[in-house]
């Protein structure tokens, strides 16, 4: 059995990993990799792919920096050339981003089945690039790879069980990653050892960055609760170059974006975590750490309802008073929200023998 993973961004490799590392001790499964090259990032080099336990991509396009269209439009053109010439059984995508969307509709132009991981989220907001290439590719798929149960709720809510796709909950492959690498994290990680009690935060999100009067909000918030705890904040280009055009600047110093290694380490270390990222939230939660988070809506309700997760938007007074929660009370994480970091192989073992309902 042939089974091709198309994969575009950073999160994408690492949730890739998770499954290769099963299929290379499984006999008769040939992976082959396409990586669209969505997300340019200098960590993914050579010695990323070693440390990651990750084969090298059979295939990388370098398609970036475009419109959506363009992008999504010229990666749909080369996935389907690659289809052609290896013909696989089966085409895995990752996730929401325009890669998943450009492998899955590829895939199901040329009738090859398409298994999706990380399917049923939704944000409900069509605003989302990532919540349109999600829906879409859920529904061109053969098999949706759910992480959580309210993920397989939410399909059946939009009728999925009128529909001839089979629908698993498999848990979720970032859960398996996270217990897997967190075992050599400091081995591998190329950061100082960071002393002290820390706050960990990210900032990119385009309804944040692109939103003058939300980033100001978030820039005020942050100087404020750095009076109280250091902040490492790994900034990403695009919200640096934002901040300068706009005159903000952050009244502690920020450093250069870091690779998974460097992430998980900072995760287990930290205090808390700030975020407008969607994985970051959970994996906030995979470490037991409270999370706060820089956005109206969350694919991760679960995380909210247990209340290990603040959804706080983009207002200054709803951040503080979360900030100062997390300060003064003692949070409660519940356990097995994500599966028991055995989703790859699930995966892996419906792909070999898949069940129809």
């Amino acid at each position: 059995m042939k089974i091709l993973t198309v994969i575009g961004a950073r999160p994408q490799f690492v949730k890739a990993a998770t499954i290769s590392r099963v299929i290379k001790n499984i006999e008769g499964i040939t992976e082959v990799i396409v990586h669209t090259g969505q997300h340019f990032d200098a960590n993914m080099s050579d010695i990323f792919f070693e440390e990651m336990e990750i084969p090298k991509p059979n295939y990388h396009f370098a398609i970036n920096g475009l419109g959506h269209g363009a992008m999504t439009g010229q990666m749909l053109e080369k996935i389907e050339e690659v289809l052609l010439k290896e013909k696989p059984d089966w085409v895995l995508v990752y996730g929401d981003t325009n890669s998943t969307l450009a492998g899955a509709l590829a895939a199901s132009k040329l009738h090859i089945n398409v298994a999706h991981v990380e399917a049923g989220l939704r944000s409900y907001n069509m605003r989302m690039p990532e919540e349109q290439n999600r829906i879409l590719t859920d529904r061109i798929s053969k098999v949706l790879f759910c992480p959580t149960e309210q993920a397989v709720k939410n399909l059946k809510n939009e009728g999925y069980e009128n529909i001839d796709i089979q629908v698993l909950n498999v848990g979720d492959v970032m859960f398996d990653a996270a217990t897997f690498y967190a075992k050599s994290s400091a081995k591998k990680s190329r950061l100082d050892k960071i002393q002290g009690e820390f706050a960990l935060v990210t900032c990119h999100r385009a309804e944040n960055t692109d939103d003058i009067d939300r980033l100001t909000s978030i820039v005020e918030s942050l100087n404020e609760i750095s009076k109280t705890v250091k902040i490492i904040l790994p900034i990403h280009p695009r919200t640096k170059n934002i901040m300068k055009k706009n005159n903000l600047k952050f009244d502690f110093d920020t450093i250069e974006p870091v690779g998974y290694f460097d992430m998980v380490e900072l995760l287990k270390n930290c205090r808390f975590v700030m975020t407008d990222s969607g994985g970051l939230q959970k994996e906030a939660y995979f470490f037991d750490k409270p999370c706060i988070t820089m956005r109206d809506e969350t694919e991760w309700v679960e995380l909210v309802e247990s209340r290990v997760n603040s959804l706080v938007g983009a207002k200054k007074e709803k951040i503080l008073s979360n900030f100062k929660r997390i300060m003064r009370e003692k949070i409660e994480f519940p356990k097995s929200l994500y599966g028991d970091a055995k989703s790859a192989e699930k995966i892996v073992h419906y792909l070999l023998d898949p069940v129809e309902r």
